[in-house]
């Protein structure tokens, strides 16, 4: 932790330059409406990735009234050499940031997390308080059969290659460090022993067209949150891992839906009948 005060978004942007980070879109933001709805939603982004993931829903959920937060982990948004050397404790600590500096303008918040982020969103559940819990591409297993040896790996090879198109290079990472899915199999050995504390309100959404994750463990992660309210919904093949990314097909039908779970536990102020935004 910085002697800093990390309750300003004004810091955690400064911090974001110091470690590296070059284009604003992979800046962490906070985004307050002009008539706030009384309710704040905390958006966590996905491996490799970076808040720009996130900011397309922040900005309908800001319309909607929603005060929104996005998070930046460390090692993203900065270059896979940095992403090499994080921990997931350190992703632990940037969210409840997140939170924490949310907090200041609503108690009640709700958490969006994509993939990873969805994770980290449940690991913080099983500490802070949540009105709700949105769980975009989550799950407890990868696909890559190798993902499991990573720990190991990670000494003969640093990195895993993937292409990346032109228009999303400052988004994603083309080079994913091995050292990060060891990361991520210590994070997803985490989740799965908190997930029983964790009983907020869930929806869990997942395509059957992900080559990421294997689905099975999401339904594995569902099973495990004892909330008596909770949803897994569960598109087709023609929607992959990315789910807020603008070539999934059905992403107009997953912004409605996130909107319909948030309204479902953040009732509009009477008077108030903004509609839905796709």
């Amino acid at each position: 932790m910085t002697t800093e005060n990390p309750l300003q978004i004004k810091n955690l942007i400064s911090r974001a330059h110091q470690q590296g980070v070059r284009h604003d879109e992979q800046l962490p933001f906070l985004l307050k409406p002009n008539k706030p709805n009384g309710y704040g939603v905390l958006l966590v982004h996905g491996f490799t990735a970076s808040p720009r993931e996130m900011e397309p829903l922040a900005q309908i959920l800001s319309a909607q009234g929603f005060t929104t937060m996005g998070v930046r982990l460390p090692g993203h948004g900065t270059s896979p050499e940095d992403l090499a050397i994080r921990h997931q404790e350190e992703w632990q600590q940037a969210v409840e940031e997140g939170y924490l500096l949310l907090q200041q303008h609503t108690k009640r918040i709700f958490g969006v997390g994509l993939s990873t982020g969805a994770l980290l969103l449940v690991a913080l559940a099983a500490r802070q308080p949540l009105t709700g819990l949105i769980l975009l591409s989550p799950f407890l297993r990868v696909k890559h059969r190798l993902a499991p040896a990573a720990g190991l790996l990670r000494f003969a090879k640093k990195y895993q290659s993937r292409p990346i198109a032109p228009e999303l290079a400052t988004t994603y990472y083309d080079r994913r460090p091995l050292h990060g899915v060891h990361q991520l199999n210590r994070l997803c050995r985490q989740v799965r022993r908190l997930a029983s504390q964790v009983t907020a309100p869930a929806l869990l959404v997942n395509g059957t067209g992900d080559q990421t994750v294997r689905i099975d463990s999401s339904l594995e992660l569902f099973h495990l949150l004892p909330s008596r309210h909770k949803v897994f919904h569960l598109y087709g093949p023609e929607v992959g891992h990315a789910l807020t990314a603008a070539d999934n097909p059905r992403r107009p039908e997953l912004y409605t839906l996130i909107q319909q779970f948030l309204r479902a536990w953040a009732p509009p102020q009477q008077g108030s009948n903004a509609p839905l935004e796709t």
